[in-house]
C-alpha cells in the first residue's frame, strides 16, 4: 500500500501536477498566510472525512512544500493546518478514519450496527465544529 502510495506521490510530483495544484492555490488565495491556512484546514477536513487521510497528506505534504518556494515564507501555520485538518476531518463520515470502521464493526458484532448516514448526521456537524475551532486557533495562535 505505502509503495504504490509514495509512488503514485512521486508521478504527481514528476508530471507537475503537485506544483500546478500549489500555483493555483496561492494564486487563489493570493500567497496571504491566513487565507492559505484556512483553505488547505477546509480542504483537507472535507476530504479527509470521505478519503483516507493518509493518502491526503501524503500528496499535499510535497504541494506545501511548493508554496515555499512561490513565495510564502511562512509555512508553520500551513503545516499545521494541514495536520488538524486532516485529522479532525476524519471525525465527519464513517469512512473517513479507520478507528470508525473498526468501532462500526465491533458494534455490528454485538448488535448495534452503524450505518453510513447515521454516523454521517453526528459525525459532520461535530467535525465541522472542530474544524471551526481548529480555525480559530491557528488564526489566534499563529496568523494574530
Amino acid at each position: 500500500f505505502f509503495v504504490g502510495l509514495f509512488v503514485l506521490v512521486a508521478g504527481l510530483i514528476e508530471t507537475g501536477v503537485i506544483a500546478t495544484l500549489a500555483e493555483k492555490a496561492t494564486d487563489l488565495t493570493g500567497g496571504d498566510v491566513a487565507a492559505t491556512s484556512m483553505l488547505i484546514l477546509w480542504m483537507s477536513a472535507i476530504a479527509s472525512a470521505f478519503i483516507d487521510n493518509i493518502p491526503f497528506v501524503a500528496t499535499m505534504i510535497p504541494m506545501i512544500q511548493d508554496m515555499g518556494s512561490l513565495g510564502i515564507s511562512n509555512l508553520e501555520p500551513i503545516w499545521w493546518s494541514l495536520a488538524l485538518g486532516a485529522c479532525l476531518g476524519g471525525n465527519g463520515s464513517l469512512i473517513g478514519a479507520s478507528a470508525n470502521l473498526i468501532v462500526a464493526g465491533m458494534a455490528a458484532k454485538e448488535g448495534y450496527p452503524i450505518k453510513f448516514a447515521q454516523f454521517l448526521k453526528l459525525g459532520f456537524p461535530m467535525m465541522l465544529l472542530s474544524i471551526v475551532l481548529a480555525s480559530a486557533y491557528v488564526y489566534l495562535r499563529y496568523l494574530m
